[in-house]
C-alpha cells in the first residue's frame, strides 16, 4: 500500500467530512473560548489570546483525529465507535496540547489541572457533537 492510498483510507475529502471537521473545531473552539470567558477574557476583544489558547488543541486533534480515522469514509460509524473513538482521540489531543503549551511556542504552559478540565468539557463538547452527527447522518 503507497502512502497516497493510506491517505485517502484515512482522510475522506467529501461534503461530510468537512461538516465532521467544521463540528469538531467549532465545539474545541467553544471550549477555549468558554474557559478564557470564565478566567476574564473576552473572546470577542481577547480573540488572538482566544486563537493563540485554540492552537495547540487544533494541532492537537488535527494530527491524533486525522491518524485515527475519524474523518475516513466511514466515519462516523456506529455510536459506540463513534463516543469510544472521539474520547481516546480527545485525550491524546489534550496530551498533544498540554506538550506544546510547555514550550515557549504557546502561551499558558502545561498543568494537570487544565489538562483534567481540558479532557472532561472538551471531551463532552466532542462527543455530543459526535454523537449528534452519529444519530443524524450516520454512515
Amino acid at each position: 500500500m503507497s502512502v497516497a492510498t493510506a491517505d485517502r483510507s484515512r482522510i475522506d475529502l467529501s461534503s461530510k467530512t468537512a461538516l465532521l471537521v467544521a463540528g469538531d473545531l467549532a465545539a474545541i473552539f467553544l471550549f477555549v473560548a468558554i474557559g478564557e470567558y470564565t478566567h476574564g477574557y473576552n473572546p470577542i476583544v481577547d480573540f488572538g489570546r482566544v486563537a493563540g489558547t485554540f492552537a495547540p488543541f487544533l494541532i492537537g486533534w488535527l494530527l491524533v483525529a486525522g491518524a485515527a480515522g475519524l474523518y475516513a469514509t466511514d466515519a462516523p460509524g456506529t455510536l459506540a465507535n463513534a463516543t469510544l473513538v472521539t474520547l481516546l482521540c480527545w485525550v491524546a489531543a489534550v496530551a498533544v496540547a498540554q506538550g506544546l503549551r510547555a514550550t515557549s511556542v504557546f502561551h499558558g504552559g502545561a498543568a494537570l489541572t487544565f489538562a483534567i478540565v481540558s479532557v472532561l468539557v472538551g471531551g463532552l463538547l466532542l462527543t455530543l457533537w459526535r454523537v449528534g452527527v452519529t444519530l443524524t447522518i450516520g454512515r
